[in-house]
């Protein structure tokens, strides 16, 4: 098997704002993007649905 190294996760969240009409999204440790209200609605909407999966496969054990 290959040494892969997985990333720690960040156990804290990002922080968007609303500028101009783009959204910014600053996160942990210097991560920053720009994105269209679309595309952020998106992200945010797949990032729930992300979150509740993950939960569920750590309640699973």
């Amino acid at each position: 098997m290959d040494d892969v190294h997985m990333p720690v996760p960040f156990e804290e969240g990002g922080r968007a704002v609303a500028e101009e009409g783009i959204v910014l999204l600053d996160g942990p440790d210097g991560i920053a993007i720009s994105m269209t209200a679309d595309a952020a609605e998106q992200t945010g909407s797949s990032l729930i649905e992300a979150a509740r999966e993950a939960r569920e496969q750590t309640s699973r054990g």
